[in-house]
């Protein structure tokens, strides 16, 4: 079975934001699924997704901080500016995690570790809604 859907998600300040149960809600589908994979992929060059932790909320606002230590803004090399100081620097935060991550599914769930949860990455300072491609296979 192949099932794929788009979906908006709601605009969100810049941060990390767990948005796995906003994924699995559109996916009725995937309680049928015993063995498959899917695949979530976003539609944007200044924000981004990955897989991490899901309980404890100070991870999230460490790796912001991280991020923003890492890839500042207004450095003199940037010329890519028009947009505003955030805009080069979200760019390459989003090269350097991912546009897509994926997922194995097992027995109609995601087959997440204890602690992991999906991560929409923020790097706007006002972000706006991001569209995500949610593409499941599986039998």
């Amino acid at each position: 079975m192949w099932i794929q859907k788009k979906m908006l998600l709601d605009a969100r300040p810049r941060g990390f934001h767990i948005i796995t149960d906003e994924v699995t809600n559109q996916l009725p589908e995937m309680r049928q699924i015993n063995c498959g994979i899917l695949h979530v992929f976003i539609q944007h060059t200044s924000a981004s997704l990955t897989v991490n932790e899901n309980a404890d909320p100070s991870v999230r606002s460490d790796l912001e901080s991280h991020f923003n230590q890492m890839v500042p803004e207004n450095q003199p090399y940037y010329r890519h500016t028009l947009e505003g100081p955030d805009d080069m620097p979200s760019h390459i935060k989003a090269a350097l995690l991912s546009s897509a991550v994926s997922i194995p599914v097992e027995n109609g769930n995601l087959a997440l570790g204890t602690w992991q949860g999906i991560y929409l990455c923020e790097h706007r300072n006002r972000g706006r809604g991001r569209n995500l491609v949610l593409t499941l296979q599986g039998e």
